[in-house]
């Protein structure tokens, strides 16, 4: 496993982090297996949020903790001010009621990392970091970020915590990978994988990226080709997410570039295209969604898959050489 710090942690952070949102307290076995199986490889840091699962994922990855006795050694990422029935709750009211529910749910007394699931820009940056500094005191919270911000608001808050002595944002979480997201999978989701000024907003600021998606909803997996598109059910409603934001013909080309790639090196094309984002020139850590220990095991491959600067323009398309 390889390791990144961020500014408020004392703890290291793994440049893999396991998520938790298809286990809940429902399936606690199949649950512990993966993060038994994650954490055992070094990974110590896992993802969860207050809307995944209503709640359930939260409890879970709570009672794994404690039952593993492991709390000094993993850092929690969660997630909180997710709309919910269509209504914005990017609040100081919701903040605070989610944050409360979250930790009763985890069963512990702080959580390391906590971001903001959405941003809602009709709102001020201002009460929402007041709010969040308030919890940060009390010690709830230790670092903080946004999920889906874009840059511009994530300059625009951070400025305002300077000037006021707050606690600032010290991390990011937009999708990122090969396959670039040109639609929104869900509403109001925030890419950088393919925006180039947010990503020289993130260099400039040495801000830690905690991205998510990193094989593009399953699209760099190669179970969607350019003629099979049209085969998924309507019904499916994750291969309908992904299609509409990933299914387009330079995706395809990328996906093929790939493949070619992966044979070459003689890895997985999802080892290849999670190697791409572990090796992207940005200060990044990768979430990713493994259904068994052995998922988990074949995805830790990519960390010790090296790119060159060529070989990842070649797969972005910013050439046409290898």
């Amino acid at each position: 496993m390889k390791y990144g710090q961020i500014k408020g942690l004392d703890k290291k952070v793994s440049r893999l982090i396991q998520g938790t949102v298809y286990f809940t307290d429902k399936n606690p076995e199949q649950a512990f297996s993966v993060f038994d199986a994650a954490f055992e490889q070094g990974c110590n840091t896992f993802d969860t949020a207050h809307g995944y699962g209503s709640g359930a994922c939260e409890r879970v990855l709570g009672q794994w903790i404690k039952e593993r006795d492991n709390r000094d050694e993993v850092v929690i990422l969660d997630k909180g001010g997710h709309p919910y029935g269509g209504k914005n709750r990017v609040t100081p009211e919701h903040i605070t009621s989610d944050i409360h529910e979250s930790l009763e749910r985890l069963g512990v007394e702080t959580i390391e990392l906590y971001v903001l699931h959405r941003d809602d820009i009709t709102k001020p940056v201002e009460p929402i970091m007041d709010c969040l500094y308030e919890h940060y005191q009390a010690g709830r919270i230790q670092a903080i970020g946004g999920s889906n911000w874009t840059y511009q608001r994530l300059q625009e808050a951070n400025e305002y915590a300077s000037k006021n002595d707050l606690l600032p944002f010290a991390v990011s979480s937009p999708q990122f990978s090969l396959a670039e997201m040109v639609k929104p999978a869900w509403d109001d989701c925030i890419s950088a994988g393919h925006d180039e000024a947010a990503q020289a907003w993130y260099r400039e600021e040495d801000m830690p990226l905690l991205t998510w998606s990193s094989l593009a909803g399953g699209f760099m997996t190669g179970r969607f080709s350019r003629d099979n598109v049209g085969s998924f059910s309507d019904d499916d409603y994750f291969a309908q997410v992904t299609i509409n934001a990933y299914a387009y013909d330079d995706n395809f080309t990328r996906l093929e570039r790939a493949q070619q790639l992966a044979e070459q090196k003689s890895v997985s094309v999802p080892q290849l295209a999670l190697a791409y984002v572990l090796n992207y020139p940005l200060n990044i850590f990768a979430i990713i969604g493994s259904m068994t220990g052995e998922q988990f095991t074949e995805n830790a491959v990519a960390l010790e898959i090296d790119l060159s600067q060529n070989e990842i323009n070649w797969l972005n398309l910013k050439s046409d050489t290898l």
